[in-house]
Parts: C-alpha cells; structure tokens; sequence
C-alpha cells in the first residue's frame, strides 16, 4: 500500500469511528423524545438502562471498538505489559456487561411492544384527539394525535393499545413494529457472536496460533454472520428508520477494519518469523 492511499486509509477509518461516536447523540435524541411518552413522571434511575437501551449499547460498542483498535493496530507488541494488558482487558470486560445487559433491553423492547390489546369501541383515530393518546407509526416512535394530523396515520376501523404506553397502532403497523424488535434482538445477538469469535481471533493471534484449521474455522463462521447483519441492515433500509439502517453500515464497515488489522497484524507476524 502507498504512502497516499495508506494515509486515506487511516483517515476513512478514524472518520468512521467519529461517525459512530456521533451515533451515540442520535439514538439519545430518539429515546429522549420517545421517554416523553413511556414515562411521563421522568426516566427513574432504576429505568436508565431501559429506557436508552440504545444509547447505552452504542457507546459501549464505540468503547470497545476502540479497544479493538488499540490492540490490533496502533499498539506494539512491546507495548503490551501486564499493567496495559489488563486495563485493556477490564475496559472490555465492563463494556461487555453493558452489551449483554443492553441485549437482555431489546428482549424487553420486544416483550414490551409485543404486549398490546383491542381498544374497544374506537373506529377513527379522531375520536382520542384531546385525551393524551399518541399514535405509534415507527418502533419506538410516536406522535401526539391532534386534529390536524389523527387522520393521516391509518384508515383502519380498529386499534390496538400497548400495555407500557398511552398509545395506539392498527393490525398492520403493529406487526412492522413487532419485526422490527425481533430484527434489534437478532442483530445485538449476533454482533455479541462476531465479538466472541473475533476475542478468539486474538487470543490466537497473540500466541502465533492463528492459522489452518481454526482460521478457515473463524473465517466461515464470520462469513455467516456478518451476512446475517447485512440482511438486518437491508432490512432497516427499507422498513426502519434511517439512523438504524446507517449505524448498521457504519459498524459493518467498522468491523471490517478491525478485520483487516487483525490480517495485517498476521502477515506482520509471519514476516518476522520468516526474517
């Protein structure tokens, strides 16, 4: 690689990683305005994880892609003395727990809007105008019904009501809704799979055993699974909002170099013992 194309390189990576950083502020504002409706009397300490589930899993993710990146690119060999090894390891560690419980919070985004029942005796939107209720026309988003807009949401003749919220959804929407929870859990599982195969990865690389058979292993397994995150970043293309369906690319594309440090640090490896 050129010097040129080497430094563009470096530069599309680090402003990727600040367009992830910056995805932490997006997903906040999300659930800041979506918490307005799920809990009216203010987000209680105890509720925190719940209720910015994303916001807290986004960060997390930027803090451990961060530490991915320490080890696998910028720091030396030499650089990795038992005090740097185990704050690395301890930073990841307290990111994992965030990540992990995070995920056990899209379980319970799922069960939460999945919790819905028959509101009776309303056939037209208009009739809730001026008793607080909302209308939810995306997952995890909502808006004040007013008589300016109670007709322009759905012409459907019945509704459904969520358990957790003062809000409403017909057959149709509510089942876009449910999908879209199924597709946040599956991706937050499988991305806790890549993390795991990719510690792996590392363990081996650090004692020169990354090869042969448990590379063609490592290699297949990520194959399968960074396809299935693609498939839910398609998905959120065309049935979510914008900012899932750019933080999915952008953490396909961030984990692709991590990838590509990890080869590099391979073939960096092999050449010294070939030397």
């Amino acid at each position: 690689m050129t010097t040129n194309r080497y430094t563009l390189y470096q530069v599309f990576k680090y402003a990727l990683y600040i367009f992830l950083s910056m995805n932490v502020y997006w997903f906040f504002v999300e659930e800041f305005a979506a918490n307005q409706l799920l809990y009216p009397d203010g987000v209680r300490i105890g509720d925190i994880m719940d209720a910015y589930v994303a916001t807290v899993d986004t960060l997390a993710w930027v803090i451990l892609l961060l530490m991915f990146e320490l080890e696998t690119y910028v720091l030396e060999d030499r650089h990795f003395t038992k005090p740097v090894t185990w704050t690395l390891h301890v930073l990841r560690a307290v990111c994992y727990v965030f990540i992990v419980y995070s995920f056990w919070g899209y379980i319970g985004n799922l069960v939460s809007v999945s919790n819905v029942s028959s509101l009776p005796g309303i056939a037209d939107l208009c009739s809730l105008v001026d008793d607080s209720w909302s209308y939810s026309h995306d997952f995890e988003e909502y808006t004040l019904l007013t008589a300016q807009n109670c007709s322009t949401f759905s012409t459907a003749g019945s509704f459904l009501v969520f358990a957790d919220a003062r809000a409403v959804v017909d057959a149709a929407g509510h089942a876009a809704i449910v999908r879209l929870a199924w597709v946040d859990v599956i991706n937050a599982g499988v991305w806790l799979l890549v993390v795991l195969v990719l510690e792996f990865d590392v363990y081996l690389q650090e004692r020169n055993r990354y090869e042969g058979l448990l590379l063609h292993a490592s290699a297949a397994s990520k194959f399968v699974l960074y396809s299935i995150l693609f498939l839910a970043a398609v998905y959120w293309g065309f049935y979510g909002d914008f900012v899932d369906f750019w933080d999915a690319f952008l953490w396909l594309l961030a984990f692709f170099f991590i990838e590509m440090n990890v080869v590099e640090w391979r073939r960096e490896e092999q050449a010294a013992e070939s030397g």
